[in-house]
């Protein structure tokens, strides 16, 4: 059977797979958007209002505030976790003895589900700070640290795997043109490895950028986006990142679920342009092997 005759066969192929994915991501999606402009309860009993749901979730001061600290916390979080995995993976494929022992050890916290991962850190944390007459849930620039050093201790494992692979993908034929030129190691670094790893870090960034962003269940657990504050009769979390946010809004009052919807759909938009942008300026910086 040639290429032409399987091609008729196509469709058959192609359709419960394109069938499952409209059931399960296209509709809910497109219904999402269309319940972000109506008022509800339940899905049956939504009536439309138009754009009022997305005026109230731009002048929401604590919808605000999270966008501030969700971006403050993408930033730091992105920067750590990439810089240190890649470190680590520079020292692990440089010869060292027991490579295998240890990226399996910096990998395993990346097993542990995000919500354990939140409970086990501030155990570990509120240990520490009860000397100090404090926790975690009581000062915001703790919580702030507290929430990098948890994505940090998860996150950095998963991503040297990648910069790992990225580094055994270079040739050794570089390296050795390199050195013939007696360029120093960290002239080679620059000049030769990081040119060549930018697939890697390209993907490391997206994944860091877009997992920071995105982040519920490690906040929720570890800090519940306490402490709050009372600015104008309103409590403002402020360790309540975006994902937290939209989920207090939706289920803590039935009747600002549409505004929950709204701030859900903005936050998508966000979310896919930061991506998009990220992934069109890094892939600008590769370079053909």
């Amino acid at each position: 059977m040639n290429k032409r005759q399987l091609s008729k066969y196509f469709p058959i192929f192609v359709l419960p797979a394109f069938a499952a994915f409209c059931v399960g991501f296209v509709y809910p999606f497109l219904h999402g958007i269309y319940l972000s402009f109506c008022n509800f309860r339940t899905t049956g009993d939504a009536k439309w209002v138009g754009l009022s749901n997305y005026i109230q979730a731009f002048t929401d001061r604590g919808f605000l505030y999270s966008f501030v600290f969700t971006v403050a916390f993408t930033l730091v979080s992105v920067v750590l976790i990439n810089v240190l995995a890649f470190t680590v993976a520079y020292v692990l494929t440089s010869g060292i003895r027991g490579a295998n022992i240890f990226r399996t050890v910096f990998f395993m916290p990346n097993l542990i589900g995000g919500v354990i991962l939140g409970y086990i850190w501030q155990i570990i944390f509120d240990g520490i700070l009860k000397n100090y007459a404090t926790n975690i849930k009581l000062d915001s620039t703790l919580g702030f640290w507290g929430l990098v050093i948890l994505l940090c201790w998860q996150q950095i494992g998963y991503m040297m795997i990648i910069y790992i692979s990225g580094l055994n993908s270079i040739p050794d034929q570089l390296y050795e043109a390199a050195k013939v030129d007696g360029a120093t190691k960290w002239q080679t670094l620059r000049k030769v490895t990081l040119p060549m790893m930018m697939p890697s870090i390209t993907i490391c960034t997206f994944l860091t950028l877009t997992n920071s962003f995105k982040l519920f269940d490690q906040n929720l657990a570890l800090t519940a986006g306490e402490p709050g504050m009372q600015i104008g009769g309103e409590t403002i979390y402020r360790t309540e990142m975006m994902a937290l946010n939209i989920y207090n809004t939706f289920y803590q009052n039935l009747n600002s679920r549409g505004v929950g919807q709204a701030k859900a759909a903005i936050f998508f938009l966000l979310v896919a342009a930061i991506g998009l942008v990220q992934l069109y300026l890094t892939r600008r910086k590769e370079v053909e092997q």
